[in-house]
């Protein structure tokens, strides 16, 4: 008994300083569960992140676009918006997004609470407008008591109703991937072929951009470095932001945490196939040919990045009532006042 406790020990303590290295030196660090301190503000959120009366139609919500079933996006290469109409850019994933330096391709949005607003008014998204949507939620009385609540009164203001939105966005981790757990120190948790393509990953210098706990996110880039990119999509990037030449066709590094549940993969969603984003960006952004070999493994690699997916009850919205502005789901050129 004595030697199996000795054997136990020792392996522990070789097993802790592997662990703590590979914590220390790798440029990527695990994603860690979410620690909800305002369960009633999350669960507000949730709700109106899935009601689709913060649109015009009355048919779009936030999780039209960022639909949690689906990755956090759409899986179209642009957003479809109001009255069918065909959004800009690719709608990047709302998972891990409060690790990211800012919101949106561009960053225009420094907060989730900021960008939160942004689509409620935009006309080709959600068309509605920032007074009609804290109408709508004011004219129901269960919204009312809810924010109550929360917020010490039934006042219901653009504010509130953002904050609690980002409230939930923020719980929209995804930990315990494979590749978290190998972090961790499992070593069984990836295949030889994944390992081979995270070693190469990071030789091939992916790891400049593609580092931290959400691999991206935390920096802006120019998108064809090497070489430019062919696109037909007219998004100029940083520069409508900064006005600064510099940052032309500099877009915010995506997150490849839960990349191959994400495609069509760039802001133009051009591309379909992970081997194919891989192999562009080699060329593009670090001038280098991978053999198919190694695209491969890179792409098997990508894959262990895929952690656990929000799991929760959907929530069961509250009834409009009779004061409530009603949704105008097929817009007219007299609905729009043109």
């Amino acid at each position: 008994m004595k030697k199996l406790l000795l054997c136990t020990l020792l392996t522990s303590a070789l097993a802790a300083p592997a662990l703590a290295d590979r914590l220390a030196t790798e440029p990527v660090q695990p994603i860690e569960p979410a620690v909800i301190t305002e369960p009633e503000k999350v669960e507000l959120g949730k709700k109106l992140f899935f009601d689709p009366r913060l649109s015009r139609s009355g048919f779009i919500s936030c999780n039209s676009c960022h639909n949690l079933s689906m990755g956090g996006s759409d899986n179209l290469p642009t957003s479809i918006g109001h009255n069918w109409q065909e959004g800009p850019i690719n709608s990047p994933t709302v998972l891990n997004s409060s690790l990211s330096v800012a919101q949106f391709w561009d960053g225009r949005a420094a907060t989730l609470q900021e960008q939160a607003a942004g689509p409620i008014a935009n006309p080709v998204e959600m068309a509605s407008s920032h007074v009609l949507v804290v109408d709508v939620l004011r004219s129901i009385p269960q919204y009312r008591e809810e924010f109550a609540v929360i917020y010490g009164s039934e006042d219901i203001t653009l504010e509130r109703v953002t904050d609690a939105i980002a409230a939930f966005e923020e719980t929209l981790v995804t930990p315990n991937s494979r590749f978290d757990q190998w972090l961790k120190g499992d070593d069984d948790a990836l295949t030889e072929q994944e390992l081979a393509g995270y070693q190469t990953f990071k030789q091939t210098g992916c790891t400049a951009c593609h580092n931290g706990p959400a691999l991206g996110g935390a920096s802006f880039q120019r998108m064809g470095i090497i070489k430019p990119y062919e696109t037909t999509n007219p998004s100029e990037g940083r520069i409508a932001v900064t006005g600064e030449d510099v940052d032309r066709f500099s877009f915010k590094v995506p997150t490849l945490r839960n990349v191959e549940l994400t495609y069509p993969y760039f802001h133009d969603g051009a591309y379909w196939r992970l081997e194919d984003a891989v192999d562009l960006m080699a060329q593009l952004q670090l001038g280098r040919e991978l053999p198919p070999e190694d695209i491969a493994n890179m792409t098997a690699f990508l894959k262990t990045l895929t952690g656990d997916q929000p799991d929760f009850t959907i929530p069961q919205l509250p009834p409009s009532t009779n004061d409530t502005p009603q949704p105008v789901p097929f817009e007219t050129p007299a609905d729009s006042g043109s």
